[in-house]
């Protein structure tokens, strides 16, 4: 009798460790997944046309979000950001960095006095300058980017809500 209850006690103590260790293992595997979604790698959504030909509506892509704690935003890089307009987020491309002045004039966008080059659009795509505007000109300031979206005809950005502060850039889409 004594042997029976000597081993239902060891079976007990074993299955609790196991319970203990599978419920370790589940926290480990929770804070891990919300420390990776939080700050490495996150999927997201593109809601919209603003990003189109580059990105399409409803499509998925990975946003970085670990690389610019290594390295600054650049123009050309495809961001998530705060849209302070909305705030809500948005999916748009970096096309100038602090120190920049951009110009939106007859169609055409010049970042510091030079026409900008857009091989990521189709051929011929005019820029124009807000609704209310013939022509319109930003320098960004110290942690400032101007953003556009490329479907440049359907996009609220820099030409609607001006600059956009680093601190409201997540990170970096990679499609």
């Amino acid at each position: 009798m004594a042997a029976t209850s000597w081993r239902r006690s060891a079976f007990c103590r074993n299955l609790l460790k196991q319970i203990l260790s599978c419920l370790v293992i589940a926290a480990v595997a929770y804070g891990t997944f919300r420390f990776v979604s939080r700050y490495v790698l996150q999927s997201v959504q593109v809601v919209g046309a603003s990003m189109t030909p580059t990105l399409h509506d409803s499509e998925r892509y990975v946003l970085n979000r670990f690389v610019y704690h290594v390295r600054d935003p650049e123009p050309r890089d495809i961001v998530v950001l705060r849209d302070p307009a909305d705030n809500c987020y948005a999916v748009k491309r970096i096309i100038a960095k602090a120190g920049d002045t951009v110009i939106v004039k007859e169609g055409h966008l010049y970042v510091n006095g030079k026409l900008l080059q857009e091989p990521y659009l189709p051929p011929n795509t005019p820029t124009h300058a807000g609704p209310r505007y013939r022509e319109q000109m930003w320098v960004c300031g110290v942690n400032q980017y101007f953003v556009l979206g490329d479907n440049r005809n359907n996009s609220a950005d820099s030409r609607v809500y001006g600059t956009v502060s680093r601190q409201n850039i997540l990170g970096l889409v990679m499609p």
